[in-house]
């Protein structure tokens, strides 16, 4: 964690966004070149890419879990709570993007 927190907490959460809208978006396009219901399509990556963006968001899983290991052993409680802002605001960036895929598609009504 060389990045200022600040920076980093943003970027988290932004990253989790993009991903989750970026890859439905894209997946959607996908299945309208191949014929099958785009949004039905886009609404059902979404739920699928939420796990794959805060993983993509938090920089991948190692990284957390030495944090985390070295909050607990070490005592750099600082460094462990910085981890779960990090995480918690790539879950805001994921169930945002998620939100907005759910407003555009309306798949839920169905």
């Amino acid at each position: 964690m060389n990045e200022a927190f600040v920076p980093t907490f943003f970027h988290s959460y932004f990253i989790a966004l993009g991903v989750l809208l970026g890859g439905s978006l894209i997946g959607g396009l996908a299945a309208f070149l191949t014929g099958n219901p785009p949004l039905t399509e886009i609404y059902r990556l979404s739920n699928s890419l939420r796990i794959w963006a805060i993983v993509a968001a938090i920089g991948g899983t190692f990284d957390t879990v030495y944090n985390f290991e070295r909050g607990l052993m070490q005592g750099e409680t600082d460094t462990m709570v910085k981890q779960i802002f990090l995480i918690l605001s790539a879950l805001g960036g994921a169930q945002t993007g998620s939100l907005i895929i759910t407003w555009l598609t309306q798949e839920h009504l169905s």
